[in-house]
């Protein structure tokens, strides 16, 4: 298995819509290109959240084969998408893991 994550720092003058829009839009849109087949959603704790809460998206894939095609077909525009959106009202940093078993 494949983890592409996600952790964002999130404007809190926007994150009531901000949830809602990756809850009912983006996760969808993602889930959507076929690349992964399931997700999970977190926010950290214990973190400072001074700044604004924390989130975690974990996208999970077959294998990294999967995770490559969404990078190269689809990655691009959806964070075109966002930044769009939201402009510099987050910042997002990306990492991949894989299952030890």
């Amino acid at each position: 298995m494949f983890i592409y994550n996600i952790t964002m720092k999130v404007d809190p003058a926007i994150v009531n819509e901000w949830l809602q829009w990756q809850k009912e839009e983006h996760i969808p849109d993602i889930m959507a290109t076929g690349c992964f087949s399931a997700h999970r959603f977190f926010r950290l704790l214990d973190v400072d959240d001074s700044d604004g809460p924390t989130y975690v998206i974990q996208y999970e894939a077959r294998d990294r084969e999967d995770y490559e095609r969404y990078i190269g077909q689809f990655a691009q525009q959806m964070r075109e998408k966002a930044h769009a959106r939201w402009q510099q009202r987050f910042v997002a940093f990306r990492t991949n893991m894989e299952s030890v078993n």
